[in-house]
């Protein structure tokens, strides 16, 4: 049977995400130990931790503008180089001064920023609408798989090798994906000499790579509800996110008392969670379309049930006082989560497909700040209070405003031209 090559893009650009997340969350296995051996206190972590984003936050914008106006392909190729030579680079960074760790961190979220905004430019032109769902939740997957991985083997690297492995380990991997993505992967499905006439047909209603170098529309955009509804719930649903990616290992350390090891692996199992709900919530989306329920309404359900879910979850775990308990609490809190991949995650390709690349690229700037401010507040919060629980109360209440704002106020139909 024919291989479409629409599949290999979008493997690809899972692959990616993948290796961007191990890259990223092995730091926060590894800050256990730099702060034993360098000293920190959680507000110094949290400040670690956090300097990532302020790279990534800066360089969205411009990697969506990038990959609209130059080609994702090439955009994101070297986008994957770069990081993994920061990866590579950040315990030379430690050793060196605390100043230069956190300007290494923020280079290589620099790098990073180009993953999701490249990846929807490619979606934007490969992808047929009715599959749209299913391939950005199977690429998001690599979120909670990478994070998986990355805390798994980051916990085993950091006791049989110390934690400077961990980062001269992950900082190859990149490379390895680099050929791959540039020999099997064109911007333009008119390009690919292989592509079969019937995929050519099934992505005819996609504009073409030069049609799409096009002024990116502002005007159109901020006058839209449905804009701010999706920038706002970006910014909700990656609290819950990158607050977990950074803190969740601290957490069953010093709140449940576990080792290093043991926190990689308890902390590791909320994210097989949601790889695997992401990808029903993806398949339950699509489904819901084929039957006949509006694009709206889908996006709503998904977006909501999400978000409170998760708030619900978030508060139980407050009682919870073994590891065991504490697991299963955020197994269901990222589950959950997970919906809101096929809520407001699909959204940007449904309200305006052509901008899709910078379209992500503004949303994720807006939703990069949680990882900002989020977490190094977290970092003052247990410091200030001694628990995590004010933390989950916060996120909580964040998840509830970002589903009222997503009721009301969003859409699924397509907006802009």
């Amino acid at each position: 049977m024919f291989w479409p090559r629409r599949y290999t893009v979008v493997g690809l650009c899972f692959c990616a995400l993948f290796i961007c997340y191990i890259d990223r969350v092995n730091i926060s296995v590894a800050a256990i130990a730099m702060g034993d051996e360098f000293g920190w206190t959680d507000t110094q972590k949290g400040f670690v931790l956090s300097s990532f984003f302020i790279g990534y936050m800066l360089a969205m914008v411009i990697a969506g503008w990038l990959s609209d106006r130059y080609g994702a392909k090439r955009v994101l190729g070297f986008a994957v180089i770069w990081w993994s030579f920061f990866t590579f680079v950040t315990p030379f960074a430690a050793y060196a001064s605390f100043g230069i760790l956190i300007a290494a961190r923020i280079a290589m979220g620099l790098g990073e920023a180009a993953t999701v905004p490249g990846s929807y430019g490619m979606f934007a032109r490969w992808v047929p609408e009715n599959e749209r769902a299913r391939s950005v939740s199977f690429f998001i997957s690599g979120i909670p798989l990478g994070t998986l991985f990355g805390l798994i083997v980051t916990g085993w690297i950091v006791t049989e090798f110390d934690w400077p492995m961990a980062f001269y380990s992950f900082g190859v991997v990149g490379l390895l994906w680099v050929p791959l993505w540039y020999f099997l992967v064109y911007d333009d499905p008119q390009q690919h000499p292989h592509i079969s006439d019937s995929e050519l047909e099934q992505t005819a209603q996609i504009a073409s790579m030069e049609e799409q170098k096009h002024i990116f529309p502002w005007r159109s955009f901020v006058r839209l509800p449905a804009f701010w509804a999706l920038l706002i719930n970006h910014f909700c649903s990656n609290m819950v996110l990158y607050i977990s990616l950074a803190w969740l290992p601290s957490y069953f350390r010093d709140a449940q008392g576990l080792s290093i090891t043991g926190a990689g692996l308890y902390s590791a199992a909320p994210w097989l969670s949601m790889f695997l709900m992401t990808n029903v919530g993806g398949w339950l989306a699509d489904r819901m379309m084929s039957g006949g329920v509006s694009t709206t309404n889908v996006r709503k359900i998904m977006q909501i049930s999400g978000l409170l879910g998760g708030a619900g979850f978030l508060l139980l775990l407050q009682g919870a006082q073994t590891p065991i308990v504490a697991l299963l609490m955020m197994c269901a809190v990222l589950g959950m989560a997970s919906f809101t991949v096929s809520g407001f995650g699909a959204n940007p390709l449904d309200i305006a497909p052509k901008h899709a690349a910078m379209l992500v690229g503004i949303s994720n700037t807006v939703g990069t700040l949680p990882g900002i401010v989020g977490v190094a507040l977290t970092g003052y919060l247990i410091d200030a209070t001694g628990t995590y629980n004010s933390v989950f109360v916060m996120v909580a209440s964040i998840n509830v405003i970002g589903a009222l704002v997503w009721l009301v106020f969003s859409s699924g139909e397509r907006l802009v031209e």
